[in-house]
């Protein structure tokens, strides 16, 4: 370990840390009926609610809003599967790109449209601009948004009492698009042209090489396609190499400010919460568990890809740090990055489940890889994609309340809400669909020859990487063990399903708690209520992540990361 990966990693706390209040508080504003105030959006909001027929000022039922949420979702993967099947009759295809594969353009289209993006093609050799443009950038938009409303819909589910409704869907999309993704993602894009990001509807270029022959190098809109990626916890690359490309991450303030960029929203959506059920206290507690699971998840991933390749260490290769080279586990990272600021986006990409990589996941040491693997297993709950953190983390909130009632004998109240069998069931039901979606997939692709035959290593590290794609998929995250041969029928549609079951089966129980919770009165505390304030419940929080996590994951694991590790099992 380096001094400058303590800096990279103290500086992206910093930045992020000074943005968590401001931009919550902003957040809450415009949800609460600021966004009146600001007259250039607030027309448009005007038109596309009256063009789609939207009464702003009604609310919807729980059941109502699922069905708005589903039925846009829907709509989404329709479209966004014609245009990549259309491409090549539609406009701004400068390469002659044809059409994508049924297949791969079913999973495409639900991988964006869940917030996923898994991408079993090579964005700058298989998509048109425009199907980057209005197909895959919009749903970064959209994707994001659909987690801001169902997160926003949980909060007021504690915020309001004997209340029927949880605000209305259409709106809640139209206004986390219009006043907090559209602005910072301008901003983000203007930031990364300045650091060299491409944008341009120019078509490649030719390069001469040194010996005679012409290269075509790639370009695009890219930098207002890489501030919405990450920003929306989407992720998804308009080149193969992702944010490992210098077009998408040319320099180390780009990177920096790319990982602050991923965990923003998520982040300042703690702040929204506290300020919305009245107590600011309420979204440290949940921000501090983030922050904690996130720590465990970082030390070990920069100790163990610092530490270096234990093969090169018994042969008595020289992997420490020094004036000619990075140090460390350097196979498949960026020398401009190093060690640190790779394993640091790493970990920032599978906690937040955005997916964006700088480095080759799969060359990571064993137990490397497996905590990116454990961070994503963890339900998306570190941080999180914009809204699905929150919401992830309020589940593991309501069953931490429901052990602490458990416990002593009480009926377990949160934030003034008696937490009862209903909202624990709903609560259970969508913490295990990950987890099951995952070990069922994995099994079924592990006994199947169409299976085993994607893998590129045998052994522990083949199974790694089946376990890693339909954990990302189902926590929809989209990085990805590059060793796995994903884009063949079997895995694009098994793939399809995962993303499919870890977004919606996840976010329908989710408005099911929410429906039950603003129904409810208040009740007063009491001297035997739990304080879910303070410090007592972060770690409760925290020990329930990590015990549910090992429960339903660690053999798992053990067949995988674990196995490689111990066993000694090389990957070369």
């Amino acid at each position: 370990m380096t001094q400058f990966g303590f800096v990279g990693i103290f500086l992206l706390i910093v930045l992020v840390g000074l943005t968590i209040r401001p931009l919550g508080g902003y957040m809450a504003w415009i949800f609460a009926g600021g966004h009146e105030r600001i007259w250039v959006l607030r027309l448009c909001e005007r038109g596309l609610l009256r063009l789609s027929g939207v009464d702003p000022k009604s609310e919807q039922t729980w059941l109502d809003y699922a069905g708005a949420i589903v039925m846009f979702n829907l709509v989404g993967v329709a479209l966004l599967f014609a245009i990549v099947r259309l491409q090549d009759l539609l406009p701004y295809n400068p390469q002659h790109f044809g059409p994508m594969a049924p297949d791969l353009a079913v999973n495409t289209a639900v991988s964006f449209v869940t917030n996923a993006s898994w991408q079993s093609y090579s964005g700058e050799t298989t998509l048109s601009y425009l199907s980057q443009m209005i197909g895959i950038t919009v749903q970064s938009f959209l994707s994001a948004a659909t987690g801001m409303a169902v997160a926003l819909a949980m909060v007021r589910g504690f915020a309001r009492q004997n209340a029927a409704s949880l605000g209305n869907a259409w709106v809640d999309l139209t206004r986390a698009t219009l006043y907090v993704l559209l602005p910072i993602s301008v901003l983000g894009a203007l930031f990364l042209a300045w650091q060299g990001v491409p944008q341009t509807l120019g078509g490649p270029v030719g390069a001469a090489a040194l010996d005679g022959a012409t290269q075509m190098i790639a370009r695009g809109p890219v930098a207002s396609q890489e501030a919405v990626k990450l920003m929306s916890g989407d992720g998804g690359g308009f080149f193969n190499a992702n944010s490992a490309h210098p077009f998408e991450n040319p320099t180390a303030l780009a990177n920096l400010f790319e990982m602050a960029l991923i965990v923003l929203i998520g982040a300042a959506l703690t702040n929204v919460f506290g300020r919305m059920v009245g107590d600011e206290r309420q979204g440290w507690v949940l921000l501090g568990a983030m922050m904690a699971l996130f720590a465990l998840g970082l030390g070990v991933v920069y100790w163990a890809e610092a530490s270096g390749n234990p093969h090169f260490a018994a042969l008595g290769v020289d992997q420490a740090a020094g004036p000619l080279q990075a140090g460390g586990n350097m196979e498949g990272k960026e020398v401009r990055f190093g060690v640190a600021g790779s394993a640091l986006f790493a970990n920032v990409a599978t906690a937040t489940s955005d997916g964006a990589v700088n480095a080759m996941h799969d060359s990571f040491t064993a137990l490397g890889g497996g905590m990116l693997l454990a961070n994503m297993m963890m339900d998306e709950v570190i941080i999180g994609a914009p809204g699905s953190g929150l919401f992830g983390m309020l589940l593991y909130a309501i069953v931490s309340v429901f052990i602490a009632g458990l416990m002593v004998g009480r009926t377990p109240e949160y934030l003034g809400k008696k937490i009862q069998a209903d909202e624990v069931k709903m609560a259970v039901l969508a913490l295990l669909v990950v987890p099951a979606t995952v070990l069922l997939l994995n099994a079924v692709a592990a006994s199947l020859p169409e299976g085993r035959a994607g893998p590129l290593n045998a052994g522990p590290h083949g199974f790694s990487e089946l376990l890693y794609a339909y954990t990302s998929a189902a926590a929809t995250n989209g990085s990805a063990f590059a060793g796995l041969s994903a884009n063949t029928p079997f895995f694009n549609l098994t793939l399809t399903v995962a993303m499919l079951c870890g977004r919606f089966l996840v976010i329908l129980p989710v408005l099911a708690i929410a429906g039950s919770l603003v129904a409810k009165h208040k009740v007063p505390a009491s001297a035997g209520t739990l304080p879910t304030n303070g410090t007592q419940f972060l770690f409760l929080i925290v020990g329930a992540v990590l015990i549910l996590g090992a429960l339903t994951f660690l053999p798992a694991l053990a067949l995988g990361p674990l196995a490689e590790h111990f066993s000694g099992a090389s990957l070369y």
